[in-house]
């Protein structure tokens, strides 16, 4: 007896941009899956799975803050970053090419701060890459 399971799935529409299109469509192929709701499915996945990770962070931690997005955007950045100068160690700015720009911060204390910074810079920054990495802790 051969049992099989069904399960539905909610069909959407995404609104992406010619190049993002032909960067998803290469990443396809390079990493040998059959079509886009593959990638966009793997992609959820870890977007949940950092998430969690970051919701999971508890207590005073190190972490280091990357963030890359374009140069138009630095008043928004350093607006949001001077409410966050308790847990600030360091900040590292860099012009790279195309006007943007890339942001290293070496973070120190509570976990919900760090948090609340990622979580600012994403909601009112159109970033081009962002990531929040929590060091290991002795």
């Amino acid at each position: 007896m051969i049992l099989l399971i069904s399960t539905v799935m909610a069909i959407i529409s995404v609104s992406l941009g010619d190049k993002l299109l032909e960067e998803i469509d290469a990443l396809k192929d390079e990493i040998g899956f059959s079509g886009r709701s593959e990638i966009f499915r793997a992609s959820t996945r870890l977007l949940i799975a950092d998430n969690d990770e970051k919701k999971n962070l508890k207590g005073h931690i190190h972490s280091i803050l990357i963030l890359i997005h374009p140069q138009k955007s630095e008043d928004k950045v350093t607006q949001i970053k001077h409410n966050f100068e308790d847990i600030i160690n360091t900040q590292i700015h860099s012009h790279l090419q195309e006007n943007q720009c890339l942001e290293l911060f070496i973070l120190q204390g509570d976990a919900g701060r760090m948090r609340e910074l990622s979580r600012l810079l994403n909601r009112n920054i159109k970033f081009l890459y962002s990531k929040l990495v929590p060091l290991p802790q002795e």
